[in-house]
């Protein structure tokens, strides 16, 4: 659904303020891994910035896995990895299995 109250730069600034706040979100909330992301939402930070990537694609603007994972980790995915990524248990990995959102 489109708000008209709103011309289309002004939804755009809105849109990328929320993106901001959702970027900063996750980068504040260490804690929630993605895989517990994907078991509840159907989607994570690496979906996340593949969607980034896909609309610098689509624009026609080069931007790898690496820097557009960088860009809503805010570190090197690998970095981020090895400060905040938990094994996954075997709840979780039994809920990502049964899982139809095994998109990521």
């Amino acid at each position: 659904m489109t708000d008209d109250r709103f011309d289309d730069a002004t939804r755009t600034e809105l849109e990328a303020a929320a993106f901001r706040r959702l970027v900063a979100h996750l980068r504040e909330r260490t804690d929630v891994q993605n895989i517990d992301m994907m078991n509840l939402a159907g989607f994570c930070r690496n979906c996340l910035s593949r969607w980034y990537r896909e609309a610098a694609e689509a624009r026609g603007l080069a931007l790898s896995d690496p820097d557009a994972r960088e860009i809503v980790y805010g570190m090197p995915y690998k970095e981020w990895q090895a400060r905040h990524q938990t094994p996954a248990s075997d709840a979780q990995k039994a809920a990502f299995a049964a899982s139809s959102r095994q998109d990521h």
